[in-house]
């Protein structure tokens, strides 16, 4: 690594004295990681230890992505299609979670018998922790990180014109916003956002395809299916009931603007995975936000008018925290907020995500507090507040928003809800998913009743484990030769549904590293690989290719 530090000054005949900034750092290596989400550190791992250089490019602080960020109630699906540095992660934390100091808010046998998503929250017989705290998770990737002798720096890639310098379909290096300059032989786009992929020229699409684009059934809009994450019959839209001219409630649109399984480019409902505890000695007390209006919490006082008594999940993570994600009509979903999200520029997508923060804290402080909330509600979840020992750096709330679903690329192979349901064509495959085709809310509208509904949210059950083609990592050769994504793969927004969780995250990391790997080794370009030689390579890390 090569330190820049001189400021050249340059000096023209007909122009005055200028001071010209140099990049601060010249970072050369064979493959570059983009993104420290969880499958960003996996790819890492996976490529450095198959004996490249690698450098990952963290753009927050925290390492992790979401598993590090609050989103510790793993969504595992089937816990048998789990394998290679995936289930070496899980493994990994259940060696942490032996050491009696961890358990510092409650005893490790308190915690026995607490379930996760299927299997035991905490597994003696497969030696696997799938529910963990934000701090653990990041412990552990930070672990296999140092271990597999990756270099880890910070920095935001220049999202402007000139971010990514390229030859026609190959990169050459990317620039961050600081002006640091990072030269890899293979790129990996690892972000949620797909944030290298699109710098790059790579074609991609946001919110939902219509369902005649790929032949599928449940991907458009649906209202049809929106029946879990509903709201209560009955609740009326106008800001007085009853009364048109007052207005619709905040979030509330008049209709919606084409018939189901027609396509939109709205986004299904981002939230912040709140991790809370009910130990006084580790809470730290939610405050009323500045700014606090109660009118947009007015569909949480007329749902509990309609007799829902809960809003959010209080899943046990160990020590008496929880992860709390949406739960009903009425969440933590900050619904229609995320519109802007995947194609904003950073300061857009700090404005919506600060949004996102102010609503839930004050969802959490209306439920405490509210003369309108009823005293057994409040009663309820006045316990819980922030637990002091996690994000300690951002005020005890997570730094990363829980994007669920941005940009996704449209690449060699394009995994439909055809191919969720039905393998059969998938002859490449490079891992194994399981997981619910699972959308959140997308928007929220007055129906045919007059009254106030959601739509978007589709939970569509997979009957099998399935094979998930290692093309779906792959941009088209003609528009990016060095270039793999990690997490904004190729797919439609119902095909994705099924893909978009931390597990499958975690493996498709493996896969681009893997990939990244023997490319690099073999002198050849990511598009040229056998599948063979990929298959070969991830049985013998573990990887379960086959159910």
């Amino acid at each position: 690594m090569e330190t820049l530090t001189r400021r050249d000054w340059i000096k023209s005949t007909s122009m005055p004295l200028v001071a010209v900034r140099l990049p601060r750092t010249v970072d050369t290596s064979d493959i570059l990681v983009y993104g420290a989400t969880s499958g960003g550190v996996l790819a890492a791992v996976q490529a450095a230890r198959m004996g490249t250089n690698v450098t990952l490019l963290a753009r927050h602080r925290s390492i992790g992505g979401a598993s590090s960020n609050g989103l510790g109630f793993a969504d595992v699906g089937w816990w048998r299609t789990i394998g290679g540095l995936a289930y070496e992660f899980f493994h990994r934390l259940w060696l942490y979670y032996r050491n009696p100091a961890v358990w510092r808010w409650q005893s490790r046998d308190s915690y026995k018998g607490v379930h996760g998503q299927g299997p035991l929250a905490m597994d003696d017989q497969l030696q696997a922790m799938w529910c963990f705290e934000p701090h653990a998770a990041e412990y552990v990737f930070r672990a296999m990180l140092k271990e597999a002798a990756v270099r880890v720096v910070h920095g935001q890639l220049d999202r402007s014109a000139g971010g990514v310098n390229r030859t026609g379909p190959t990169i050459h290096s990317i620039r961050t916003t600081r002006g640091d300059i990072f030269r890899a032989g293979i790129f990996i786009d690892a972000t949620y956002e797909g944030d290298l992929m699109a710098a790059a020229g790579v074609r991609y699409v946001t919110g939902r395809e219509a369902n005649n684009v790929y032949d599928e059934t449940i991907d458009g809009i649906e209202r049809r299916l929106a029946i879990g994450n509903q709201l209560p019959q009955g609740i009326d839209p106008w800001k007085i009931p009853g009364n048109r001219k007052s207005g619709l409630l905040p979030g509330v649109f008049p209709s919606i603007d084409g018939p189901d399984g027609s396509g939109d480019k709205k986004i299904q409902a981002y939230a912040y995975r709140m991790c809370l505890t009910d130990v006084a000695a580790n809470r730290v007390a939610i405050e009323k936000p500045d700014g606090y209006d109660p009118d947009h919490y007015e569909l949480l006082f007329r749902s509990i008018s309609r007799g829902v008594r809960r809003f959010f999940t209080l899943s046990a993570l160990p020590n008496r925290k929880t992860d709390s994600n949406n739960s009903g009509g009425m969440s933590t979903d900050y619904i229609g907020m995320s519109y802007g999200y995947p194609d904003g520029s950073d300061a857009q997508r700090e404005y919506i995500s600060r949004a996102h923060r102010h609503w839930q804290i004050g969802l959490v402080w209306t439920l405490q507090h509210h003369p309108r909330v009823p005293m057994e509600i409040r009663k309820f979840y006045s316990p819980w507040g922030l637990p002091r020992d996690e994000f300690i750096h951002t005020e005890y709330w997570p730094e990363e928003i829980y994007v669920r679903e941005a940009r996704r690329m449209v690449g060699e192979f394009v995994q439909t809800q055809n191919q969720v349901l039905n393998d059969h064509a998938v002859r490449d495959g490079a891992l194994l998913g399981s997981y619910t085709m699972d959308s959140h809310n997308v928007q929220r509208y007055v129906d045919h009743l007059g009254q106030v509904r959601n739509e978007g949210d589709v939970q569509y059950p997979v009957p099998r484990p399935y094979r998930v083609s290692w093309r779906i990592v792959l941009p088209p050769r003609g528009e990016a030769r060095n270039l793999l994504v990690a997490a904004a793969v190729s797919a439609s927004h119902m095909g994705f549904g099924s893909l978009r969780l931390e597990p499958v995250f975690m493996m498709l990391g493996q896969v681009v590293g893997t990939v990244a790997a023997l490319a690099h080794n073999n002198k050849a370009g990511v598009h040229d690989l056998l599948y063979r030689d990929l298959r070969r390579q991830l049985l013998a890390n573990h990887q379960i290719l086959e159910r």
